[in-house]
């Protein structure tokens, strides 16, 4: 490491907790979480848009290849944005519904009820719309190289996901590809991608949800001691 880059760096440590603490402490955020699961039914109720800021905040604490932060959130709550967003989507989903689905696909989706048809993105109070910045546009002009953009992004969603759920909010993980549509009703610059749209907001009144397990750890885990 060179002594400019030594200069760059600050002291940093943890808590350090017994392991009694580490394991009571992980199992209860396991537990938590293996409450969260998605909503396609929202409550129009508003919601505390700071307290969805601040979850925007901790989605971006996520790491990033070479701290580029690839990625933009676009919070929207403009109710005839969120009917144009619907409508295009549609339209793309109408598409993936008749054609380019395979039907091997659509038999997987059977369990869920879904089609074409999205209304959580007009219900929802409020969509998250997630893009990744492909490259960077210096202020200069040119291009300059982003890295691991999709890795880097995926995992501030899972920390976005994560922070909607510990304050009582649901959240849909939506992909309508292609979802080039998104930014252009948004207006977003060339140099981004849509990632994923969010719609997100309280769960609707007598929200049911499918009846779904989880692999258990012993399907998705394999030790080398």
């Amino acid at each position: 490491m060179s002594h400019d880059a030594k200069e760059n760096f600050i002291p940093y440590a943890l808590p350090r907790l017994t392991p009694e603490e580490m394991v009571a402490q992980s199992l209860a955020f396991y537990r938590e979480m293996d409450t969260r699961r998605s909503a396609r039914i929202f409550s129009p109720e508003p919601i505390p848009l700071e307290a969805v800021r601040h979850c925007i905040d901790t989605a971006c604490t996520a790491p990033s290849g070479a701290h580029k932060q690839p990625w933009t959130f676009c919070l929207v709550t403009n109710p005839e944005l969120r009917k144009e967003i619907r409508r295009a989507a549609e339209e793309e989903e109408f598409r993936n519904y008749h054609g380019r689905m395979s039907q091997e696909w659509l038999e997987d989706l059977e369990q869920f009820g879904t089609d074409h048809i999205k209304p959580f993105i007009e219900d929802a109070p409020a969509l998250i719309v997630v893009f990744k910045q492909v490259h960077d546009t210096p202020e200069g002009g040119g291009k300059r190289a982003n890295y691991y953009v999709n890795e880097s992004v995926g995992i501030a969603v899972g920390i976005l996901l994560t922070a909607l759920h510990r304050i009582g909010l649901v959240a849909l993980t939506h992909t309508p590809s292609p979802m080039g549509f998104l930014a252009e009703a948004l207006k977003r610059p060339a140099n981004e991608r849509a990632f994923l749209n969010i719609p997100i907001g309280y769960p609707a009144e007598g929200l049911a949800v499918p009846d779904l397990t989880r692999k258990s750890r012993a399907e998705v885990l394999v030790e080398y001691p």
